[in-house]
Order: structure tokens, then C-alpha cells, then sequence
């Protein structure tokens, strides 16, 4: 099958956008990614302007989102607070609005799903709240496939998890 090539993509864009999706619907990937950090951050330019915006980090190969205050809201239930640094390996299911009011016009966006993905583990890496809990449990014996079973980890975080 021939890929195709969204013209949004021409237009660089150093923050996920729809077009950026589309490759993975294209390709019938779920769009489903688990938040590294999200950054406060200031004078950043965003869509030509410069701004104050709350900026996604994440795990998988993508692009980092800018957080406006809708996907905000939504991460924030996740997480179960309003802090940002909080928001750590929350687990997100992105999809391409095509509704969206922006300056009179309709334009597309990307936008967090109000729930999370079923059947998602979270992230187990150093900066997770159960870090230590789970370095406890592999010094008790717990084996890396015994990890698998409640975290997504990776063999790399899982031989630091042994030191």
C-alpha cells in the first residue's frame, strides 16, 4: 500500500499536531503513550507565536504536545492532581479532533481521550513513585517477566531495578 503524505507535514512543527498522527492511523497503530514529564515552560513559540505553555514529554518516539487547557484538564483527572509534576507516567490515548474552534475557523487538533486506555500497564522506570517498592521485590526475587506482569519496563530500567 502507498503511503501518503499529509500537507500539514511540510510545515515544521516542533510540537505534535494532527498531521503527525496521521502516519500512525495510517499505519493502524493504536495512539495510545505514556507521558515521560510534562515541563512548564516559558517564550516557547508555538504555532508562530511565542508563549508560556505546559509542554508533554513522552516515552515512545514522538513529538512532545503542547497541553492546552482542555487535554490539561483531562490528565490532570488521571493523575488525580493539578500539578504537573505530577503527571508522570500517566498512561494517554491520543486522538485527532476535527471539530475544534480556533479563530473563527474549524480546524483539527490533537486531543487526549476523556478515559485512558484499557489494558495498559504503567511505565516502571528511576523516576516512578514504586521505584524503590519494586527494587524491594526483585532483591525478594521477583523475576523481569514477574516485573512484566504489573509495569511496562523496559530490560534496561529492569537491571538498574537489580542494583
Amino acid at each position: 500500500m502507498e503511503s501518503k503524505t499529509h500537507y500539514r507535514k511540510v510545515f515544521k512543527s516542533d510540537h505534535l499536531g494532527s498531521a503527525d498522527l496521521e502516519d500512525f492511523i495510517e499505519e493502524k497503530k493504536r495512539l495510545v503513550f505514556t507521558i515521560k514529564k510534562v515541563r512548564q515552560e516559558y517564550g516557547v513559540r508555538v504555532a508562530g507565536r511565542k508563549g508560556d505553555h505546559n509542554i508533554a514529554y513522552f516515552n515512545e518516539a514522538i513529538k512532545p504536545m503542547v497541553l492546552n487547557a482542555t487535554n490539561s484538564k483531562v490528565i490532570q483527572k488521571f493523575a488525580g492532581s493539578p500539578f504537573v509534576e505530577d503527571w508522570n507516567n500517566i498512561v494517554v490515548e491520543l486522538y485527532i479532533d476535527k471539530n475544534i474552534k480556533f479563530g473563527g475557523d474549524i480546524v483539527s487538533g490533537v486531543r487526549v481521550r476523556p478515559t485512558q486506555p484499557s489494558n495498559t500497564k504503567p511505565t516502571l522506570n528511576p523516576s516512578s513513585p514504586n521505584w524503590a517498592k519494586a527494587q524491594e521485590r526483585v532483591k525478594e526475587g521477583m523475576s523481569f517477566e514477574d516485573v512484566c506482569n504489573f509495569y511496562s519496563i523496559s530490560k534496561q530500567d529492569y537491571d538498574l531495578l537489580c542494583l
